[in-house]
């Protein structure tokens, strides 16, 4: 098989080095080209295709997700393994919109940063356990702050049964209204609220001050 090659995007002359020297251990890892900036990390891989881009997102000139966004641009199947020190909400989330295929933090063991290289070359997307923690909080908590659709009278009434633990059979017979039209007030409920079932309705319900646990 053809070795994995390789750019690496990283302002520090010492981490470039450090880099080659270490993938240079792998026999399946050939580095191809080097780049100090964004826009040198764009130019370069135009030039040399690599298989994978090894990407730090704190660079002079262009940082590294605008150039991940310009890369994406000119080599719209460019495989990015992000590789920085930087794990906060927004650089996460802007790198991933952005295109990115893996996120790893520097201080990752050397084995956990040769696997994340061949994953990413073989196509596959991959995060680092604490990274995907961060990206799945970030999405859940947008998600909880983005305005839903208001529930009709009916429809509150229903939720403030559920949030009580009370069934679809006794929630029809607390309001005169069909089982059947229970079910339906319930499926419009988890619709609105985005949830996937009646617990996680009345959990978010509760996180935006709609019912009292």
């Amino acid at each position: 098989m053809s070795p994995i090659r390789i750019l690496i995007a990283d302002d520090h002359p010492v981490v470039r080095d450090g880099l080659i020297a270490m993938l240079g251990t792998q026999p399946d890892f050939v580095v191809v080209a080097e780049a100090s900036d964004g826009r040198e990390m764009v130019v370069r891989a135009v030039q040399h295709a690599p298989d994978v881009v090894l990407l730090d997102l704190e660079m002079p000139g262009l940082d590294g997700v605008e150039a991940l966004r310009q890369l994406r641009a000119q080599l719209p199947d460019a495989r990015v393994l992000v590789f920085t020190a930087f794990d906060t909400d927004a650089r996460i989330v802007g790198a991933i919109q952005a295109g990115a295929q893996g996120y790893l933090l520097k201080g990752a063991p050397r084995e956990q940063l040769f696997d994340a290289i061949r994953a990413v070359a073989r196509g596959e997307s991959l995060l680092q356990p604490a990274v995907q923690s961060r990206l799945m909080r970030h999405l859940r908590e947008a998600r909880d702050r983005t305005p839903v659709e208001p529930l009709t009278p009916r429809e509150v009434q229903v939720l403030r049964l559920m949030a009580e633990g009370k069934t679809n059979k006794e929630i029809a017979a607390q309001l005169a209204i069909t089982e059947r039209t229970v079910k339906f007030h319930v499926g419009a409920i988890l619709g609105k609220l985005g949830a996937g079932n009646r617990t996680e309705a009345v959990r978010l319900a509760a996180q935006r001050g709609w019912v009292t646990l």
